[in-house]
């Protein structure tokens, strides 16, 4: 997630103890215990890295050397790799669009039949278990209207135009892409039955518990069941069955309440504006050509006798999770609501287990929220990873079950803490004499979790889940908010954590209980001991950790997004633009107790950078091919870049260039497999 679009606003003043005085307690413990801090980095080092792929006689090892620091307008990637640029915003996928005007001037009719802008979370579906030929659905997270309109955003009477609006619109959402490899190249198939765009205006449905309630109905839905559009749809998700998850991030902020008495206290919680959406879509409102309020629905103040007569209910059929089916082009995106309502940032599934009920995880990308995890009442069928009708065994998993949110203990252990009536709170209440219903619980879901005691953390990121022994990760991105009212953080050891961690951590079997430690610091490699706790080098400093993605023979893949849209402002981002790093993790052991890192200055080495991508641009996005011969990512806002009249990423622009977001192709030059 960009900072452009981050929310730099703490709306959890519910109190509770962070995660990072958690880990303040544990470790000063051990450090007083056993001497100081060089004593204490030495006991945090116990747990190795060790390769767990590949066959028993040869264990899986990265096959490339890491790469020095890059600061320019081109991707960088290892000798005898190679880049190509695939699906740049505005790219047809039809012949209802025209051709991405370098001058910004496509309409929204071409938007609407294009890849949109800002490319974020995707997955490759392979079509008949193809390397060669697939469908790469790609999430579109927000919108830069400088790049997007010929000199950028405009007001005429203090309301904008109905087209720019509508091609701001049809610029995010997400994209289904035919690819097919001919060569060493990929294309779209343009033109073909596949090719899809779920935009800012899409009829959804609304499923779960919220579906159907009073507090989804409209007048576009009178029954609540149905929405329009999905917005700023950042990591994503898939699922055991073969249907791709686009999450609902910083959705919030497209709305706006002017109510004169204050909000409701769920849109308070999630960040509604008070004087106008990030973009003021609804001052469009009224313009002769509008459709069924498309853009009176972003201004959700209360004006009518009942939520039938104005569009107060929109915003919540916003903040959940979308099970799209990209290989059935006539099927309807469906909002699963029972997953949770907040500022969603990925679902990753742990481990099926035939005869058990399917976990996925997600973290609430904001400053102090919380990481959930939804439990499916239906045990896990393997037979139905075969079936065509994908949405509906998506209705099976994931319309019926239980949220729960963590709680991090100073031990090592963690709880699931269930957000369901009967839970108790901090207070010895239970949760069902705040709320009265689960769907209550479910549209107050950060409330909710800040009710139960849940632990408040450094921006939950993206979630993944080892292909073989389950172990869960998650990049807490940073938190330049935390201070001494908020909780210190000396043995994390950042009070200002910038640069930001990830955490792993492994569910105890038949119990909401876990055991958890930390996987490696964010830092410069420079900064002092106390600082860099895992020992960062030059070949491998990061900071910012956000994007992150196991293959399925268990290389883990960490992307960055430092904030360089912001400016240079940490040594990491003065040293190097934003990239993604490779590293092949062994399990958590019985000896894990959350102390951590695993990652350390004894095995540093072993976490490797592979690309570097171009000035100011967030790396995100993971996919690749079943043969592991093809990689995707995402580059996002990039500032000058690509270039003009080449699809070759690694070319730098020989002067300006309308920069696109796009996706990038990575492969050997010798055909081999990637990273191995």
């Amino acid at each position: 997630m960009s900072k452009t679009i981050s929310d730099k606003v703490v709306r959890n003043d519910a109190g509770n103890t962070p995660f990072s005085a958690i880990l303040e307690v544990q470790l000063s413990r051990r450090t007083v215990t056993r001497g100081g801090l060089s004593a204490a980095l030495a006991l945090l080092t116990g747990t190795s890295l060790s390769a767990c792929g590949g066959s028993d006689d040869e264990p899986l090892k990265l096959g490339f050397t890491s790469l020095a620091n890059s600061m320019t307008d081109a991707c960088v990637v290892p000798p005898g790799y190679v880049a190509q640029v695939l699906g740049a915003w505005g790219t047809p996928l039809n012949d209802s669009a025209a051709e991405w005007d370098r001058d910004g001037k496509n309409t929204s009719k071409d938007l609407l039949n294009s890849t949109g802008m800002h490319h974020d979370g995707m997955h490759y579906f392979p079509l008949d278990g193809s390397s060669s030929e697939g469908l790469l659905v790609v999430n579109h997270e927000y919108i830069d209207e400088k790049a997007l309109h010929p000199a950028g955003p405009t007001t005429v009477n203090n309301k904008r135009p109905a087209e720019e609006v509508r091609k701001e619109v049809n610029a995010h959402g997400v994209a289904v892409m035919h690819i097919r490899k001919t060569g060493n190249a990929w294309a779209i198939v343009k033109n073909s039955r596949y090719n899809r765009r779920f935009t800012s205006a899409t009829p959804m449905a609304l499923n779960g518990p919220v579906g159907g309630t009073d507090w989804v109905k409209t007048p576009y839905s009178p029954t609540g069941t149905t929405v329009r559009g999905t917005n700023n749809n950042c990591g994503n998700g898939t699922t055991p069955w073969g249907t791709y998850i686009t999450a609902e991030e910083n959705w919030a902020a497209c709305f706006v309440n002017t109510q004169a008495s204050g909000q409701p206290a769920h849109q308070v919680r999630v960040g509604v504006p008070t004087s106008a959406g990030r973009y003021k879509w609804e001052t469009a409102a009224g313009d002769a050509t509008e459709v069924q309020g498309e853009f009176a629905r972003f201004n959700v103040t209360p004006s009518g006798t009942s939520a039938l007569n104005d569009w107060r209910n929109e915003v919540n059929g916003f903040g959940y999770l979308v099970e799209i089916d990209p290989y059935n082009p006539d099927s309807v995106a469906t909002k699963r609501t029972a997953m949770g309502r907040f500022a969603h940032e990925g679902a990753a599934y742990g481990k099926p287990e035939a005869g058990k009920p399917l976990a996925f995880y997600s973290g609430d990308d904001s400053r102090f929220e919380y990481i959930y995890r939804f439990v499916s009442d239906a045990n896990w069928d393997p037979a139905d990873a075969r079936r065509s009708d994908r949405l509906a065994v998506g209705t099976k998993y994931l319309d019926k079950g239980t949220l729960y949110v963590a709680r991090f203990n100073e031990d090592g252990s963690g709880t699931w803490l269930p957000l369901t009536l009967a839970a108790v709170g901090k207070d010895g209440t239970k949760l069902g004499d705040k709320y009265k219903t689960i769907d209550e619980i479910l549209i107050n879901t950060r409330a909710a979790a800040d009710f139960v005691g849940a632990t408040p953390m450094d921006r939950p990121e993206w979630t993944a889940v080892h292909p073989s022994n389950g172990d869960v990760y998650v990049t807490l991105t940073n938190n330049t908010s935390r201070n001494a009212t908020t909780g210190t953080n000396a043995a994390n050891p950042r009070l200002n954590n910038a640069n930001g961690h990830i955490v792993r951590w492994h569910d105890t079997p038949n119990a909401n209980t876990f055991k958890w430690e930390i996987f490696v610091f964010g830092s410069d490699a420079g900064a002092a001991a106390d600082t860099n706790r895992s020992g960062l080098t030059t070949l491998n400093q990061l900071a910012s950790p956000d994007g992150l993605a196991f293959d399925d023979r268990g290389i883990m893949w960490i992307q960055t997004d430092n904030g360089i849209d912001g400016g240079r402002n940490n040594a990491v981002a003065r040293a190097t633009n934003d990239q993604m790093l490779a590293v092949i993790p062994g399990a958590m052991t019985t000896d894990s107790k959350g102390t951590g890192p695993v990652i350390n200055a004894q095995n540093q080495g072993d976490l490797r950078r592979f690309f570097v991508g171009p000035n100011e641009a967030e790396i995100t996005g993971f996919a690749y091919t079943p043969d592991y011969k093809t990689i995707f990512l995402n580059i996002q806002h990039p500032v000058n870049w690509p270039a003009y009249g080449t699809n070759d990423a690694t070319t730098a622009p020989t002067g300006t260039v309308r920069p696109r977001s796009s996706t990038v192709v990575i492969q050997k030059a010798d055909g081999g497999p990637i990273g191995v």
